[in-house]
């Protein structure tokens, strides 16, 4: 595991494009989180939450939903990347995101990162980190995604 980058400040970023970022702690993917995630999204497909009829299905198990290995490079891009010295910051979304390997049941993933793009934006510096989702085993990521954020900086 590696430590966050660090940038002592927004504006640290306008330089820090092509910056490495990661690999996050490894996460497991167990049927507690699918089912709390099943949850609250009320999505019960059965390929995410019914072992029984799951495991006779194309995956052999249970696979997690796509949107929760997505919602999880929540998870990772604290891990990867920390800013100091803005007075706050939005998260403005994500662009191109894709999902390229089923993640299993009792699976385990991470996170890697580059940082691809940084500009000023309306009194802000955006960033654009592509956090790749790693899937333990597999030849393929799970999913990709460039996420969005802005800082404001403090002064």
């Amino acid at each position: 595991m590696n430590d966050p980058s660090i940038f002592a400040s927004p504006r640290d970023l306008l330089t820090a494009e092509g910056t490495q970022l990661g690999p996050t702690p490894w996460m497991l993917i167990d049927q507690q989180r699918i089912d709390r995630f099943a949850d609250a999204t009320d999505d019960r497909q059965w390929i995410h939450v019914d072992r029984e009829r799951a495991a006779t299905g194309p995956f052999g198990r249970t696979i997690a939903h796509g949107y929760l290995t997505l919602s999880l490079a929540n998870a990772f891009l604290p891990q990867l990347v920390e800013v100091r010295g803005f007075s706050h910051g939005v998260n403005v979304g994500t662009d191109r995101t894709r999902f390229l390997a089923p993640v299993p049941e009792g699976s385990r993933i991470r996170g890697v990162g580059e940082i691809v793009k940084v500009e000023e934006v309306k009194g802000a510096i955006q960033s654009i980190v592509r956090i790749t989702i790693e899937l333990e085993g597999s030849d393929k990521p799970a999913c990709v995604v460039d996420t969005i954020s802005r800082y404001y900086p403090e002064d």
